[in-house]
Formats: C-alpha cells, sequence, structure tokens
C-alpha cells in the first residue's frame, strides 16, 4: 500500500495535527546555529521540556490505526492485530528520539529511507515480530506516510532552509578541498596508461592463472589446472613480530608528567595518576602469551596490513599464494574477500629471477623487462603507478639467493620503500630460517608464519585432487583419507600441498600402495614423473630420445648440485646446457641415447623436473626436488666437507636431511660426527643451535644409526634446552617429536619463562605425540604457559586435544577461542569458561548456545562477517563485558533484554560500523587505522565515565582528543601507546583524571 493511499484513507486534513504533535513547536526568533539540530531535539516526546509522554504517543499511534479501520472498504489488516499494529506504529515513532541524525540528514535521506531506519531499530523489529504479512505491508505503508509528513514539517522551519544553505556551504567547501587534495594525489589519468594497465593485466591474468598439480598429468588429464579451481586458501599466523595485533613483548612504563604544548609525544603529557589495569582483568596485556593473533587467512594478510614478511617451509604454498594475488588484481568482479586487491597493478618479481646474473637489483622502470615481460609500458608507467599507491608488489623468495645478497636485496627493498610510501601493498616471501625474526620489522613489515595443513585442508586437497584427476581417481579418494587418518607417518608428511599433492599422485598411481618415509616418496615421485608421465600419455618418445630413470637422474643431479653449491634455484638454460654436456660422455646410456643438445633438450622438456620459467633460464618445477637430487649428488662424490661448511646455512637444511637419507650407515655416521664436531666449534649461540637442530631433525631419515651418535647428538641437544626464545623454539621444534623427550616437565622447568618456552616449542610440533605432553602443564600457575596451551589447539585433533588439554586447563584468566563448530561442540560439553573468543564467521545459533552452555562474564567476537545484532547474547550473563571488533555487519549494539554490558571493547573499525550503541560507562577502544577519529565516542556513547585509549600499532596520523569534551560524564582517561602523538590533551576538562602507559 503506498503512502498516498493510506494518506487517503486516514484523511490528511484531519489527522495531520496528530503528527505535528511529535515535534516541539518552534519558538520565536528562530536563529542560524553552527551545530546540526539533532531528532532528539526536535521531537516532543524526549527532553527536560517534553510535551508528551510515551503513553501520549502510543494514544496517537492507536487513533491513527483506529482512523484506518473505521474508512470504508476493505480493512487493510486483520481486526484481531489491532492493538499489536497501534503498539508497533507507536515503537516506530519513539524511535525518532533515537537516531543520530539531524534534520537535514533526514530530509536528504527521504521519507523512505527515514522509515526504513525507523524500523529498523531494535525495540521496532520486535514489536513488528510476528505480525501477518497484510499487517507488516500496512505497518510499512503508514511509517513511510507519517515520515512524509514529518520531513515535510521539518523543512517549513524558519531555521531550515537557511541551515540547508549553511549544511550547503560547507559541503561544497570540502568537497572542493578534497577535490583539490585528490588532484595533487592522484595524477591525471593517462589514456596510454589504462590500455596498457588492460593488456597488462590481461597478461598477468594468463600467466599466472594456471597451476601445476603433480600427479594429474598423466592420461586424459590436462597438464596445468585454473588456479581458481585449484588453489586452496591456508591459514597465517602472527608470531608478534608485526604492528597488527597485541604485542606481548613489552613492558609497561606508566609516564605522569604533564606537559604544557598542545602537540607533542603522548608519552610526555600525561597527567599525575597511577596507572590503571585494562578493564579486562581475564587478559592483562603484559601476561598474554607469545602467539596471540588468531590464524587468517594467508590470501587475506594484506587487507589489514600494507607490507608483509611471509614465511613458509618448501612446498607451502609461498608461490602460489603469489599466483593468486596477482590473479586477484585481474578480476573485474572480485571477490569481496579480496576487494583490498580492486584496482591495484602487481608486480611479481622472483628474487631468483632478477639476481640470476648477480646484476643489479632492477628500478621500477625495469621491473617488467626483468622478470620477462613481453609488453613494453608507456615511460614513467611504473612509477606513476606506485606513486598514485595502486601497485601490489609481490617480492617471491628471499630464501632462493645466496645470504651474501640478502642485505644487498634488503636495501633495495628500502629504497623502494623510501621513495613509494604511500598506499602500496607489499609481500615478501621466505623459508622460516632464511632471515632473522626482525628483518624488516623496524620498515613496518608484519610477519606471518604459514601455517602446516591441519586435517580439514588436507581433507580439502584430496577432495580437489581427486576431482581435478578426473572420474577414475574417484575410487582412490576415500582410501586415502583414511590411511591419512590411521597412519600417523603418512599424517606427518601430508603437512603441505606439495607433499599433499605427491601423496594424492602416488596413492593412485600404485593403487592405493604408498611408499614410506621422505626419501622413497621423493623417489616414487621421480619416478612417476621421468619415466611414466610419456608413457601414460600414449607419446612415444616425442623428442626422439628413450633415456631410462638412472641416467636421467644422474644429469638432472648435477644441474641440483651446482645451483645448490650457487645459493641459486635459476640458472642460464646455457649454463644448464654447458653442465649436462660436459655430463653425457660420462654416463654410458646417455652417450648412447644420440645427439648431446637432443638429450639436453629432452630433459628441459620432458623430464618432468626441470622448466624454463622465463626465456633463457632455467629451474626445478620446485625447490624441494633441487634439494633432493643435490644431496643424492653429494653422497655420490662424498662431498662432505661440503655439508658441514654449509651446516649452519638455511639453504641446506633440506639438503643434510635428504643426504642423511641417501647415506649408508657408515657414510651416516661419518656425517653426523662432522655435524657435532662443526657444533662444537660454534662460538655463537644461534650457530650451534641450528645445526644441532638440523642433525637431530636428519636422525628421523637415517636407515641405522649406531647409539652411541645418537645418544652424542641428543644430549648436545638438551644443552640449548629450554631454548631462550620463540625463535629458538621454533628452530628446536624443527627437529621434530625427538625433542619431546628432551624437554622439562613442568615439575623440571627452572622457572615461568622456562616453562614458556618449553610448550611453545612443543606446541610447534604438530605431531599427536606432543599432545601427552602438553597436557602435563595443564595445571600449570603461569598464565601465559596455560594461555599458549589454548592457542594450540588448532594445530591437532579437535576432539582429543579437549579431552586431554583443555578440559583439564584451569581456566582463570583465559580466553577460550572457538574458531569452528566442532572447538564449540568440545567446549559446551567442557561447560563453565569465564571468558570466550568467537574468531570468524560463527553462525548465530552455535554462538548463542556456546553462551547458554558456558555462562561466559566475557565475551569477544572477532572477524564475523554475518552478524548485525547481539541476539545471540540473549542467554548470556545478566553483566557482561564485551568486545567487538573486525565484524562489519555488526552496527546493532544493543544488549539483548535482561543484559547489561558493563564494559565494551572496540576498535576504531567497529566503532565506525555502530549504528544502534548500547549504554556504557566504561568502554575501551583500539585504534589501528592510519586516519584515526575520535568525533563519533560522544554522539555513540555519552554516559562514557571512563575511558581506554590503545594504540599499540605503527602510528600513521596524529589522534586529536577535543572531540572528548563533549563527555559530560567523563572522568578517568587512560591512553597505552608506543610510539603515537595524542593532541588537545590540555582541552579536556581538569575533572578528568589522565594516565599514559607508553610501552617500551
Amino acid at each position: 500500500m503506498e503512502p498516498a493511499l493510506v494518506g487517503t484513507r486516514l484523511a490528511s486534513a484531519a489527522l495531520t495535527p496528530l503528527l505535528k504533535r511529535l515535534l516541539v513547536r518552534e519558538g520565536s526568533g528562530a536563529a542560524l546555529t553552527d551545530k546540526p539540530v539533532r531528532l532528539a531535539g526536535l521531537v516532543s516526546f524526549r527532553g527536560e521540556k517534553r510535551t508528551l509522554t510515551e503513553k501520549d504517543v502510543r494514544t496517537l499511534a492507536g487513533t491513527l490505526v483506529q482512523e484506518s479501520l473505521a474508512r470504508p472498504g476493505e480493512p487493510p489488516f486483520p481486526a484481531d492485530e489491532t492493538e499489536a499494529v497501534a503498539d508497533a506504529l507507536a515503537r516506530t515513532l519513539l524511535a525518532l528520539g533515537d537516531l543520530e541524525m539531524d534534520d537535514v540528514q533526514a530530509v536528504r535521506q527521504g521519507h523512505r529511507e527515514l522509515a526504513q531506519r525507523l524500523r529498523a531499530t531494535t525495540a521496532a523489529r520486535r514489536a513488528a515480530e510476528g505480525l501477518s504479512a497484510d499487517a507488516t505491508l500496512y505497518l510499512d505503508s503508514v511509517s513511510e506516510w507519517a515520515c512524509l509528513h514529518i520531513l515535510q514539517f521539518f523543512t517549513q522551519r524558519s531555521s531550515f532552509v537557511a541551515r540547508t544553505l549553511v549544511e550547503q556551504s560547507r559541503t561544497q567547501a570540502e568537497l572542493i578541498a578534497k577535490l583539490d587534495e585528490l588532484i595533487l594525489r592522484v595524477p591525471r589519468a593517462d589514456a596510454r596508461d589504462v590500455a596498457f594497465e588492460r593488456r597488462y593485466l590481461a597478461y598477468t591474468g594468463k600467466k599466472h592463472g594456471s597451476l601445476t598439480i603433480y600427479g594429474i598429468d598423466l592420461r586424459d588429464s590436462p597438464e596445468t589446472l585454473p588456479l581458481d579451481v585449484a588453489y586452496l586458501s591456508l591459514e597465517a599466523t602472527d608470531d608478534g613480530s608485526g604492528h597488527d595485533d597485541r604485542t606481548t613483548r613489552t613492558a609497561r612504563s606508566p609516564r605522569t608528567a604533564r606537559a604544557q604544548e598542545q602537540t607533542a609525544p603522548v608519552g610526555s603529557r600525561a597527567r599525575v595518576g597511577p596507572p590503571k589495569e585494562p578493564p579486562r582483568e581475564a587478559e592483562p596485556l603484559e601476561e598474554l602469551p607469545e602467539e596471540t593473533a588468531p590464524p587468517i587467512r594467508a590470501d587475506r594478510a594484506l587487507a589489514d596490513r600494507h607490507r608483509v614478511l611471509l614465511r613458509g617451509v618448501a612446498g607451502s604454498g609461498k608461490t602460489t599464494l603469489v599466483q593468486w594475488l596477482a590473479l586477484a588484481t585481474t578480476r573485474q568482479d572480485p571477490d569481496e574477500r579480496m576487494a583490498h586487491l580492486h584496482d591495484r597493478i602487481p608486480f611479481v618479481l622472483p628474487l631468483r629471477t632478477l639476481t640470476r646474473h648477480g646484476e643489479r637489483l632492477p628500478a621500477p622502470d625495469r621491473f617488467l623487462t626483468a622478470v620477462g615481460c613481453p609488453l613494453a609500458p608507456p615511460d614513467g608507467w611504473a612509477d606513476r603507478v606506485l606513486t598514485a599507491g595502486r601497485g601490489l608488489i609481490l617480492v617471491d623468495g628471499i630464501d632462493e639467493i645466496p645470504e651474501a645478497e640478502r642485505d644487498r636485496t634488503r636495501r633495495w627493498l628500502r629504497d623502494l620503500l623510501a621513495t613509494y610510501d604511500g598506499g602500496n601493498r607489499w609481500l615478501v616471501t621466505s623459508r622460516p630460517s632464511a632471515v632473522r625474526d626482525d628483518w624488516l620489522t623496524s620498515d613496518g613489515f608484519t610477519e606471518l608464519t604459514l601455517s602446516p595443513m591441519n586435517r580439514a585442508a588436507v581433507a580439502t586437497f584430496v577432495d580437489r585432487w581427486h576431482q581435478a584427476a578426473g572420474p577414475d581417481a574417484a575410487p582412490h579418494r576415500q582410501p586415502l583419507l583414511d590411511a591419512l587418518r590411521t597412519k600417523q607417518d603418512l599424517a606427518r608428511l601430508a603437512t603441505n600441498p606439495l607433499m599433499c599433492g605427491l601423496i594424492c599422485a602416488l596413492h593412485r598411481d600404485r593403487r592405493g600402495f604408498l611408499p614410506r618415509g621422505r626419501k622413497a616418496l621423493y623417489e616414487a615421485a621421480l619416478s612417476m614423473l621421468l619415466t611414466r608421465r610419456d608413457r601414460e600419455r600414449d607419446m612415444g618418445t616425442p623428442s626422439g630420445v628413450d633415456l631410462p630413470e638412472a641416467p636421467q637422474i644422474q644429469l638432472i643431479q648435477r644441474l641440483a648440485y651446482w645451483l645448490t653449491l650457487n645459493g641459486r634455484t635459476e640458472m642460464d638454460r646455457s649454463r644448464a646446457e654447458t653442465l649436462v654436456l660436459g655430463a653425457i660422455p660420462a654416463v654410458p646410456e646417455a652417450a648412447a641415447a644420440g645427439d648431446p643438445q637432443a638429450v639436453f633438450a629432452h630433459l628441459l622438456q620432458r623430464s618432468g623436473l626441470l622448466r624454463e620459467p622465463s626465456p633463457g633460464a632455467v629451474d626445478f618445477v620446485h625447490r624441494t626436488f633441487q634439494d633432493h637430487l643435490a644431496a643424492k649428488a653429494i653422497v655420490d662424490e662424498w662431498h662432505i666437507g661440503v655439508l658441514t661448511r654449509h651446516a649452519a646455512d638455511d639453504q641446506w637444511e633440506d639438503v643434510i636431511r635428504m643426504s642423511v637419507a641417501h647415506a649408508r650407515p657408515r657414510e651416516c655416521a661419518e656425517i653426523f660426527t662432522e655435524l657435532l664436531a662443526a657444533a662444537d666449534s660454534a662460538q655463537d649461540r644461534a650457530v650451534r643451535l641450528r645445526i644441532l637442530v638440523v642433525a637431530a631433525a636428519a636422525m628421523e631419515e637415517a636407515t641405522e644409526i649406531a647409539p652411541d651418535i645418537r645418544e652424542a647428538l641428543l644430549s648436545r641437544t638438551a644443552q640449548v634446552i629450554p631454548p631462550h626464545n620463540r625463535s629458538e623454539a621454533r628452530e628446536l621444534a624443527a627437529a621434530g617429536p625427538l625433542v619431546l623427550d628432551l624437554l622439562p616437565g613442568p615439575e623440571d622447568a627452572a622457572d615461568d619463562n622456562a616453562a614458556r618456552m618449553t610448550v611453545t616449542t612443543a606446541s610447534y610440533i604438530t605431531s599427536d605425540a606432543a599432545i601427552p605432553f602438553l597436557a602435563r602443564y595443564a595445571r600449570h600457575p603461569s598464565l601465559p604457559v596455560r594461555a599458549q596451551l589454548v592457542w594450540a589447539w588448532d594445530r591437532y585433533p579437535t576432539e582429543r586435544y579437549a579431552a586431554e588439554v583443555i578440559a583439564a586447563i584451569d581456566p582463570a584468566g583465559l580466553h577460550f577461542t572457538i574458531r569452528s563448530e566442532e572447538q564449540a561442540t568440545a567446549l559446551r560439553e567442557i561447560g563453565g569458561r569465564e571468558a570466550l573468543h568467537f574468531q570468524g564467521d560463527l553462525p548465530e545459533d552455535l554462538i548463542a548456545d556456546t553462551v547458554r552452555a558456558c555462562s561466559p562474564g566475557f565475551i569477544r567476537i572477532s572477524g564475523n562477517t554475518s552478524l548485525r545484532d547481539l541476539r545471540c547474547l540473549r542467554d548470556a550473563p545478566t553483566t557482561l563485558a564485551l568486545e567487538l571488533n573486525r565484524s562489519p555487519a555488526l552496527s546493532d549494539l544493543s544488549a539483548p533484554a535482561g543484559c547489561r554490558i558493563s564494559d565494551l571493547t572496540l576498535d576504531d573499525r567497529q566503532l565506525a560500523a555502530v549504528t544502534v550503541p548500547p549504554p556504557v560507562t566504561r568502554l575501551r577502544l583500539e585504534l589501528r587505522d592510519g586516519q584515526q577519529s575520535l568525533a563519533r565516542v560522544p554522539e555513540l556513547f555519552p554516559d562514557v565515565e571512563t575511558l581506554t585509549l590503545v594504540r599499540i600499532w605503527t602510528p600513521v596520523e596524529d589522534v586529536a582528543l577535543a572531540p572528548l569534551t563533549a563527555l559530560a560524564k567523563l572522568r578517568s582517561l587512560d591512553i597505552i601507546t608506543t610510539d603515537g602523538t595524542f593532541t588537545g590533551l590540555d582541552s579536556l576538562p581538569p575533572q578528568v583524571r589522565v594516565t599514559v602507559d607508553e610501552m617500551a
């Protein structure tokens, strides 16, 4: 029913005066005011001088409804709903006093939008629940009709026209200023740039839009898959070295001197007063575990961060992620989750290619040429893109260049960052141990680590692999999933996409019979790629060369050895050809195969192990195969001195492990003896730890090891236990489950820090064998120790870890994070958890059921894109501390009936999303974004008495405190910061007590 028709039924001339009673009368001499006239100040049922009570408004609404029913014609809704409709209409009209807008804004929105805003308030929405379709339609129409008249009343006020002119003038001036700034910041688009970018993005989409998954390139299978089909999003964790989330490695030092200047570092201007603890006593800032940030989707790493250093082991998907991000920029209709990459120009810069000849790293105008892109951009194009902040710079493979060149690479990066700071996004990838933990931290990089694939991710990968491999592979899917669940040694290998792909391929290829151990798995994969690829595809000998597996390996391992020895992962084709041609005479079967040039061409084109990533370059399809074959070459030629000289080099870690796997027992003993000697002679603790860990990890690959050698290795490793810091813990955990026998139990840990480092080490060992060890620390009195146990839950089977560890943990002071339905179910069965953190897109019912079962006094909801209100907390305790962040649709924060929010924590993005705030007196704001404004705080939370501002992330702009002067009830302001600057502190009223904790 249209508003005009409703107005006909309601006889506007008679009932318009009734609606006019909702508004205050305009006094004489209405003057022009600089301040907006809020709707709450225009309605007659709010304020000290109100002329209508809530009862009067309900009577008015009832009159409107009765009049419409009394008119001739068919009733607009059933008569038995009259009272419910009148109540819903009254609540809708009363909501006029709650909207955060002024009269000009209301008129600008229009009567339909205003009515929609009124009906969306919590009280109006709840009153309308259960109405019939006819009654709901009537309510929609009559509220629009009422808003139409109310807006007409606004425009007839004498001050409205004058205020509108002022508003228009201000808006126009602001628009002109913003356009001037935009013109200065963004160069005029050149038609040639636009045309080139269209071609370049199309080229990028083709170059990076497909992915080879090992083992599906056999009969009737494509050699590559579209990346959209094959890509599997993995998780990454923030180890606390960046700037994006809470830090736990800092100490708080209160500053109490008050300065007189208006703009100064905040730590120098605090008023005298003791520092106050954060309101969330269950999670004191200085006692969080080492690893506090929840896992994030790796492809979303740049959504909230401009600079990321991403670490991951070989085969973990770093390069595939780079491809995926580049591909995401080419889409015309990007996924909402990848919207942060819209209108960005990707520059994919593999360092192995840029440094192949040892030449100087390129400036932006040579980015495309250096990576072999055939397109020629307009002069100055790359500079214009980066100056405008539109670039996505993807620097892949710090670990794939020699250690001596890494500092040069960092200087190159810093020069680029200094020149093109702006809004560009930067991603740098590396193996975990290639550079130290803080290698790029001072340059504003957040350091993330790709997590090993959990069981759910492995199952998803297996499903996708078998779908891509075609119907013939389908019968092998479930047996493989069963094997991964029941065979611990196999599950330990399936931790990254490369190994999962090889396992899937070999499982199908061998009809369910898989080799055991890493070496056997690699050798089986080599056999499949070298000899079965062309045979299974019925291709005969397309290169004219028929060469068995063994001589192919003999020749290719020469290339692997040269690359590894020279710290490279890519070489010139001419050098590769020279190495192969020089080795052919010593390999009889290769020498008898015919033309040496044809043999080299066969290895390059048909072996499945080598490729040409760009014209004139050769590399291995994956670094893992290079390491495996280099190790075989070293053992074959017994160059043991090479191993010991590079024992502390991160590029040689897998080479050493594979050398032990290739070696015979006597040779293994000699390798271990030499490694122990190298460790003993090392003066630096970090070097000694690295060598011992590599040696200990290599023991898993040995077919036989003498007891005295094993005992010597374990005793030396025990000397560096417990680790001193998280970096050492991660290094030590790389040795695998055998480290668990060396770590001290809770009764033997020297102090709380030693206990925390012990638990951190064990939690990095993603083997089920770690669960019983971690369970021993469940009752430890130290909060950081127990917090680390909670954060490790994602790394292990949910039910078993919950039963053995989570259920046994002393919950005092802990936040229990829930990221899945399985974890929620486990916690509901355990019950009685005081603080819960619901992380990710968890459904409303799941949250509600868990809150009902656990009855927590503190709840945090983060990263939920579907929640719109807090109905999921309807069964929460009567008093609740609440934290909300990164949930953009969560705008209605009104507390459910019977629940009072005593403490509220928001980040600045959540603050911007709020439309219906709860009444709170204690508020905590976490300021993360570069442009941070407190202007909405007084509007949304006028009753705040205690306010805490946290700014421990990379500051970009000053934070102005002047808006806080409008908080009439504010008595305490606590500021927690690192090096941020706050302005306007002296403008606060004298009754506001300010303390500043500047974190070192």
